[in-house]
């Protein structure tokens, strides 16, 4: 049975932050708010953490997980990032945008599309996502939290609670959330090419194709 905590989705509660935190250090899985939806996170070296998301979300190896980091700096040790790139990303981060770049040698192998060996990245500007990377002090490996079968996301905490209480470890109730995952963006082959379409703005990107 997993815990139901009630977090201010300006304000977060420290206490609540922390006992989270704790959850994810012990293993477990956690729904949280993002700035585009609710998403599914844990550790991102916690082999037997991602699994289970990887079978809750009935995910294939080759889709690619997020990384979701507090800032660019703690991005650029997961990422390579050309010029061109840090730019885009200076000028589109925080927000609800998934940026797919080539992997340094920092992400786990189990993390990363087999072929092409890349990975998504963001920084979201959501309080209590932001609250939960500074107390644990590094990344979250993340999935959007849209159910197999489902096009969007789960958007209220109490339906998730009905769903998936027996399958995760913490649901995170910060209100109702965004019903659009994060819009992806793939810059790991130069020009930047729109993959998903979700809440952020993909004019920008798409000018430049």
């Amino acid at each position: 049975m997993s815990q139901f905590f009630q977090i201010h989705p300006q304000n977060p509660q420290p206490r609540l932050i922390k006992q989270a935190v704790e959850i994810i250090r012990g293993g477990g899985i956690v729904i949280y708010p993002t700035d585009s939806s609710y998403a599914i996170g844990c550790q991102i070296g916690d082999k037997s953490a991602v699994e289970r998301v990887r079978r809750l979300r009935q995910l294939d190896d080759k889709h690619n997980f997020a990384i979701i980091c507090c800032d660019l700096s703690q991005l650029g040790l997961f990422a390579k990032v050309d010029t061109a790139a840090f730019r885009l990303l200076k000028a589109h981060t925080p927000g609800p945008y998934t940026f797919i770049l080539s992997a340094t040698r920092e992400v786990p192998r189990l993390l990363l599309h087999p072929k092409r060996r890349t990975i998504g990245l963001r920084v979201p500007s959501h309080p209590i996502a932001l609250a939960l990377l500074e107390e644990l002090g590094e990344p979250l490996m993340s999935v959007s939290l849209i159910m197999p079968g489902e096009k969007e996301p789960l958007s209220d905490p109490y339906e998730m609670r009905q769903l998936l209480e027996k399958h995760v470890d913490l649901i995170i109730d910060g209100g109702f959330g965004g019903t659009e995952a994060s819009t992806v963006i793939n810059l790991a082959d130069g020009d930047p090419q729109v993959v998903r379409v979700g809440c952020g703005d993909p004019a920008p990107f798409a000018a430049m194709a």
